[in-house]
C-alpha cells in the first residue's frame, strides 16, 4: 500500500489527505489538486429528486408527440385491411358468378342476380357495383367457350373511414373469373 497523500496549505505545515475517486490514499505533487468525485448519499439522492421534479409533465410531451402517429398507423392498417377484405369478397364473387353462368340455362340476369346478392351477404351494397358478363350466358356457344364475370366498384364506396386517406378516393377494385362453359349435349 502506499503512503498517504499529503498536500500543503496555506501557511500551516501540517500535511492533509485526500482521496480520489475508487483509490486509496496517494502522495500527489503539492501542485496537483484532486477532487473528491464521492458525494455523500445526501446530495446524491437530492440531485435525483430535483431531476424527478423537472420531468413533470414530461410523459405528457411525449404521449403528444407519438399519439398522433401510432393513430395514422391504426387508420392505416384498418383501410388497408378492409381493402384486402373487399378484393377477396368481390373475387369470391366474380367466381360465384362464373359458375352460375355456365350452368345450362344460365342468363345475364341471373348471374348479375347471383351475384349481387353474394355480395349483399358479406355487407356490400354498393349501388355503383358493376357487374359484367361476357359473353350473355344465353348467347354463349354449346360447349367449350370461356365465360367471364368481372366485378368493378369504387373503393370509398365500401371504405370504413369516412373518406379514404391513404388509399385513394378514385381506386377501383377490380375481380374477375373466367370459366369454360361445359353444356350437356
Amino acid at each position: 500500500m502506499s503512503p498517504p497523500q499529503t498536500r500543503q496549505t496555506g501557511q500551516s505545515s501540517s500535511p492533509t489527505t485526500t482521496l480520489t475517486a475508487g483509490s486509496t490514499a496517494s502522495h500527489t505533487a503539492p501542485w496537483r489538486s484532486t477532487v473528491n468525485l464521492r458525494l455523500p448519499k445526501q446530495k446524491m439522492h437530492r440531485s435525483y429528486r430535483l431531476f424527478r421534479r423537472n420531468r413533470r409533465g414530461a410523459s405528457a410531451v411525449e404521449f403528444a408527440l407519438v399519439a398522433p402517429i401510432f393513430v395514422l398507423f391504426v387508420f392505416g392498417m384498418v383501410e388497408y385491411g378492409r381493402m384486402v377484405m373487399v378484393q377477396q369478397v368481390l373475387t369470391n364473387a366474380s367466381r360465384e358468378g362464373a359458375r352460375r353462368a355456365v350452368l345450362e340455362g344460365a342468363t345475364r340476369s341471373s348471374v348479375q342476380t347471383a351475384v349481387r346478392n353474394y355480395l349483399i351477404s358479406a355487407s356490400i351494397n354498393s349501388p355503383n357495383a358493376q357487374i359484367d358478363v361476357d359473353p350473355a350466358p344465353e348467347s354463349a356457344g354449346p360447349n367449350d367457350e370461356s365465360i367471364t364475370v368481372s366485378i368493378s366498384l369504387p373503393f370509398r364506396d365500401v371504405s370504413w373511414l369516412p373518406s379514404p386517406m391513404y388509399i385513394g378516393g378514385g381506386t377501383q377494385m377490380n375481380a374477375r373469373s373466367v370459366m369454360r362453359r361445359e353444356a350437356i349435349q
